[in-house]
């Protein structure tokens, strides 16, 4: 194909394209501000193909103590009156604070108020997913739906929900996060509607064989060099006098929860939002038996913590927090990390999902990543294009090389 045959192709496909997302896809929907104003029955009959995080139960713990730059918006699709997917998005308003870490801070900056000069600077973002979780926690397709097909519905959805949200302000950019490209299937799709595919640090995820009930039975899972370590961190975090416990009461400890959780939250290279101080006391009433959070403590003092929630088969070491100080005199992170095992064990887990941080230690406990990705849109055609140049480039931390368990 000549050269400028080639020109021509592109350009066809180019108007294809443009043709296609400037026309309805013939799929029906109902959009909400919050999770309780849609049916109950088609919610919950689509949300239990997905992870906790679409229960409704959740859902309406974070819309009671949501972090103080975001709010909620919901939607579920139809295709000739059945329900095919439902779609969980969050509105996060932005200023430069919010981008970089802020080391000297005890909390995250506040958004400038409106008209200041920070504030010009600031930019609203429609996320299709949870800014407080990873993994696919945006689109739940119905079992047995094709989701290839029904993507260009949720694309619609994310159009009309930026278009209708123009009245508090605009919204340039779309963000689609945390996709498995494994087992998500037909996320390619969002090509022609002009998002783009960006690669982020993996989920570092843990298998438990089904014969593994115990902390102790997880150590023999590990190599002698790695299990001999872990026993001599026990020791040290031991010997200075710390222990982990459950807490049950978190209304009691909330201050001391949320001081550790910002002490960690405020180091992050990019900082996207913050949760309340209410948000894991909610989580807590409203999860039940499958939240449970573990603290250290140090004597009296709360030296660390970590929430721990049960999905199913698979247990999610969540929101974590310690006391940078402390943990140079004792291993009080990895101790957490470790307590996360001991439950998930508890709860007869197969699994446990540790998330994209910290790397190195988790993959001493035999994570594995697992890549995610997410895809951007800029409403702006041409910003777009600078957009497919720019996340080439992005940088995001690999996994080392591990071998900590036996069977590897």
């Amino acid at each position: 194909m000549t050269e400028e045959r080639r020109l021509v192709s592109k350009i066809a496909a180019a108007r294809a394209r443009h043709r296609e997302r400037h026309r309805p896809t013939g799929f029906q929907f109902a959009l909400a501000d919050r999770i309780g104003f849609l049916p109950p029955s088609v919610w919950d009959d689509l949300a239990r193909a997905g992870s906790l995080f679409f229960d409704r139960s959740y859902l309406a713990a974070l819309e009671s103590a949501p972090p103080s730059n975001l709010i909620c918006r919901y939607a579920l699709i139809f295709r000739d009156s059945s329900p095919v997917a439902a779609v969980v998005m969050q509105i996060v308003e932005l200023s430069p604070a919010d981008l970089k870490s802020s080391p000297d801070s005890g909390s995250s900056s506040p958004a400038p108020p409106a008209g200041s000069g920070g504030g010009l600077l600031r930019t609203r973002v429609l996320v299709c997913g949870n800014l407080l979780s990873w993994g696919n926690h945006g689109v739940c397709f119905a079992v047995g739906e094709d989701p290839a097909l029904i993507w260009p519905a949720v694309a619609e959805v994310l159009y009309r929900v930026r278009r209708a949200e123009r009245l508090a302000g605009q919204m340039n950019l779309i963000l689609v996060k945390d996709f498995d490209p494994v087992s998500s299937g037909g996320l390619e799709s969002l090509e022609r509607f002009s998002y783009r595919s960006l690669e982020t640090d993996p989920n570092m995820v843990l298998s438990i064989p089904e014969d593994c009930r115990s902390h102790d039975d997880y150590l023999g899972l590990l190599t002698a060099k790695y299990r001999k370590g872990v026993r001599r961190m026990f020791d040290q975090f031991q010997g200075a006098g710390c222990v982990i416990e459950p807490v049950d009461d978190i209304l009691s400890i909330a201050p001391s929860l949320d001081r550790l959780y910002r002490a960690i939250n405020d180091q992050a290279k990019v900082r996207l939002v913050t949760a309340s101080p209410d948000y894991l006391p909610a989580l807590s009433l409203s999860l039940g038996d499958r939240f449970r959070c573990l603290v250290a403590r140090q004597g009296q003092d709360v030296v660390g913590f970590v929430t721990v929630l049960c999905d199913g088969k698979e247990a999610i070491g969540y929101l974590i927090g310690f006391d940078r100080e402390s943990n140079q005199r004792a291993p009080i992170y990895l101790r957490l990390l470790h307590a996360v095992i001991e439950q998930a064990t508890v709860w007869g887990c197969r699994t446990i999902s540790f998330g994209r941080t910290a790397l190195e230690p988790k993959a001493r406990l035999g994570a594995r990543p697992v890549e995610l990705r997410c895809w951007l849109r800029h409403r702006v055609p041409l910003v777009n294009l600078l957009v497919r140049r720019l996340l080439g480039v992005v940088p995001h931390d690999q996994p080392p090389e591990r071998s900590p368990l036996r069977s590897e």
